[in-house]
């Protein structure tokens, strides 16, 4: 049985081996390639073992979500793991554990002191783009957090001003709370 058939990143429950990771990019072998990169391209001095947790019984093993040793990373400063926690709020497909997985992504995020301003810059158009779309998932609320802390430009207020829907409550009130959050009088 298949938990979401149209999710690639969803992969079966049954058989011997349950893993909760996604595939290609997203799989374990996919994050560790892309993280041995970023090790490379940040000169991380003292890379991490990227390894899952895993489970077994008798009869099953379960291979948890690697992104929550990428996040213990984001909260140890590496640059690496910053870069492939940005990577994952911009991931727009679902994943197991895929709310709770990017909203501890984005708290991470929200208290580092080591993201670089292209970092910034990448979370600040992710999360002004789904503000606007009015893509807002549980997580929003702490992308918006994340957004707060990486800062809203001049052009952003103007886009988010002229860009979020107006007709969308939920969206309206995210956004009336950054006004609020950044001293910002609400908009009638």
């Amino acid at each position: 049985m298949s938990r979401n058939p149209d999710n690639p990143h969803c992969q079966s429950v049954d058989g011997p081996t349950i893993d909760y990771n996604g595939i290609g990019i997203w799989s374990v072998e996919g994050v560790q390639q892309r993280y041995r990169e970023y090790c490379d391209m940040y000169s991380v001095a003292a890379p991490s073992e990227l390894n899952p947790k895993t489970s077994v019984s008798a009869d099953k093993r379960w291979i948890y979500p690697i992104m929550d040793e990428v996040i213990k990373g984001i909260d140890a400063g590496d640059l690496a793991c910053i870069a492939l926690g940005v990577d994952f709020i911009e991931e727009d497909d679902s994943f197991a554990f895929g709310r709770i997985l990017k909203s501890n992504t984005a708290r991470s995020l929200r208290r580092s002191e080591h993201i670089t301003e292209p970092h910034k810059e990448r979370i600040r158009e992710r999360v002004i783009s789904m503000l606007i779309t009015g893509e807002t998932p549980r997580e929003m609320k702490e992308y918006i957090k994340l957004l707060r802390v990486v800062g809203v430009d001049e052009v952003s207020w103007q886009r988010l001003q002229q860009g979020v829907p107006r007709d969308d409550r939920y969206a309206m009130r995210l956004y009336q709370g950054l006004r609020m959050a950044t001293g910002l009088p609400i908009e009638r």
